[in-house]
């Protein structure tokens, strides 16, 4: 009985195995079912017009994050972060496509991150639309980005403290949004429409995307000599060149 059982056994396993052969053959002579990122590949931004913001509400957000970020003319002004941010709004983070978004909502503390029955485009609108009205009612009619440097920096301290009181917005955590999303377009790839001319990793030394830095490692409290890397490579590298 054990005798039959082995031979059973053995048959089964050896048609097993016959039956993955032409799989095999077919991925050896054929090419490679997956490769880095083919799963969520990153979509390239393009430049143009807003995604996601109006005109009024795009300008509103250049304003704020030139504040929390000024504009160095040591690393060529502008970051692009409040592009950043637009492309991020108009795609699947906007809508919280991988946040768990149902109830119960309560209030958290701040290690237990967002607790908002809003997704992130949805905090945006009615905090851009709070800010602006907010400001022509006591800036005589000027929405946020008309407003003097030294008056737009009071208005963000008070978004960050709470002291700012907008109708229907938590003013912390749009507060806490905006910056996290500001420092994330001032260091992520270039590809996602911040960090404009690698911007922010110049700033820090970063090497970007390189393939090999392995000479560098070791090597502490040394500058790093060559120019970062992009994704997509850097952007006075052409086709062919």
């Amino acid at each position: 009985m054990a005798t039959h059982r082995r031979s059973v056994l053995a048959g089964s396993l050896a048609s097993f195995l016959l039956s993955l052969l032409p799989a095999r053959a077919r991925t050896i002579a054929g090419k490679l079912p997956w490769h880095p990122s083919a799963g969520i590949p990153p979509a390239q931004t393009h430049p143009g017009g807003w995604e996601f913001f109006t005109a009024e509400e795009g300008a509103t957000v250049e304003a704020l994050v030139d504040r929390l970020i000024p504009p160095d003319p040591k690393f060529a002004g502008d970051a692009g972060c409040a592009v950043f941010i637009d492309r991020q709004l108009a795609g699947p983070y906007g809508s919280a496509q991988r946040l768990y978004m149902r109830g119960p909502f309560q209030d958290g503390t701040p290690q237990q991150g967002l607790q908002s029955s809003k997704t992130p485009a949805e905090q945006y609108r009615a905090a851009l639309a709070a800010l602006d009205k907010h400001c022509r009612a006591t800036q005589s009619g000027k929405v946020f980005a008309a407003l003097a440097d030294e008056d737009k920096d009071k208005l963000i301290g008070a978004l960050e403290d709470g002291s700012l009181e907008l109708e229907g917005v938590r003013t912390p955590q749009f507060f806490d949004l905006l910056l996290q999303n500001t420092k994330e377009g001032f260091f992520a790839d270039p590809i996602y429409g911040g960090n404009r001319d690698m911007v922010g990793w110049k700033m820090i030394g970063f090497p970007g995307a390189r393939y090999d830095y392995r000479d560098w490692v070791e090597r502490h409290n040394e500058p790093y000599p060559l120019p970062p890397v992009g994704i997509q490579g850097r952007p006075e590298w052409t086709p062919g060149g």
